[in-house]
């Protein structure tokens, strides 16, 4: 069975999609649709099989279409992956899902309704270095999660139309998310606005999940260096992932606090650094894009839970909300609530 694919939206990451599943076993891009004719244009010098429309609607009509991806400005994706779940077709839509939480809750209700697969794209749940983080939690390796600190920061590219928390911070939120799986229990967060805009270039998140594990992401879009890295500090030892290290984007550190239990006077307490060995961990890396789309397809197949369910999507938009009401009064601690959901 060949599963057809349609594709909304032929932007800058479109023709990824298109790309992956006209190159995987067992799908087929059947059409693509994107207002611009010179983006139809480019994806049809590219993919000479794959027909191409102006109109969204389209694709969500076609008899031949199973699954539509949705790679469309995110003011787009409600009413987009409505209509398609409505004409019937699973679908692999964009980060963020919506954006608000009242849109987002509605479309995974309206997935539910209709017995169709709602899957939050998000390339870096995906990725082997954060899944190698994940596991390692999962089987307690790094000991109990103590603080996490994120840096996402680059000269530009700088947008117009969303803030940086929009643009880079989802990356990390959603990471945490996959990492603890759950949402926050509270944000705090502040940013500023260097470049003159009414919209954030720069900001500092705090948030806690858990009983007091602290995460901290720090996003720019005016630093002089592409920064990319998560820090987890567990109580055995601490762990970095720098995704500007393909080769070696992992290092596990043995280090830590030593316990000394016994002393024969309070003044020979003291605390105990543990200094031990670097780990390098062999990463077999795969393009991220293609490991979610294989996954979008076994969900389809044989309904195997995807890493990227629709609602760890409705979590991200809820952390955002909040992310975007503690940046509105002075860095207040807002705390993360679904409820909007039911």
């Amino acid at each position: 069975m060949t599963i057809g694919i349609g594709v909304v939206g032929l932007g800058h990451w479109g023709p990824n999609h298109v790309r992956v599943f006209e190159q995987m076993p067992g799908t087929r891009v059947v059409v693509a649709a994107d207002p611009s004719p010179d983006r139809r244009r480019h994806v049809g010098n590219l993919y000479r099989d794959v027909r191409l429309e102006e109109d969204a609607a389209e694709v969500f009509r076609h008899p031949e279409v199973d699954a539509v991806v949705i790679a469309t400005p995110a003011r787009t994706h409600f009413e987009l992956a409505k209509a398609a779940l409505e004409r019937g077709k699973h679908v692999l839509l964009e980060k963020p899902m919506c954006t608000s939480l009242r849109d987002a809750a509605a479309l995974a209700r309206v997935a539910e309704s209709s017995g169709r697969a709602l899957v939050h794209g998000h390339v870096f749940v995906y990725n082997a270095g954060i899944r190698y983080l994940a596991e390692g939690l999962q089987r307690g390796d790094f000991g109990t999660p103590q603080y996490l600190h994120a840096t996402r920061t680059n000269l530009g590219p700088i947008r117009y139309d969303v803030t940086v928390v929009d643009d880079l911070a989802t990356h990390e939120i959603t990471i945490f998310d996959y990492l603890f799986g759950r949402s926050p229990n509270w944000v705090s967060a502040s940013g500023s606005r260097l470049l003159g805009t009414d919209r954030e270039d720069v900001a500092f998140i705090t948030l806690e999940y858990g009983d007091a594990t602290l995460a901290h992401v720090h996003v720019s879009w005016l630093n002089p260096q592409k920064v990319r890295t998560i820090t987890l500090v567990g109580s055995h030892r601490m762990v970095v992932w720098d995704d500007m290290q393909p080769l070696e984007p992992v290092r596990v550190y043995d280090k830590g606090l030593k316990d000394e239990p016994y002393y024969d006077s309070f003044g020979e307490f003291q605390l105990k650094l543990r200094d031990g060995d670097i780990l390098v961990p062999k990463i077999n890396s795969q393009e991220p894009l293609k490991t979610q789309a294989e996954a979008f397809v076994r969900r389809l197949t044989d309904g195997t839970p995807t890493a990227s369910e629709s609602a760890s999507g409705v979590r991200l938009v809820a952390t955002l909300e909040a992310v975007r009401q503690s940046l509105a009064a002075g860095g207040r601690r807002v705390e993360v609530s679904c409820e909007a959901a039911a």
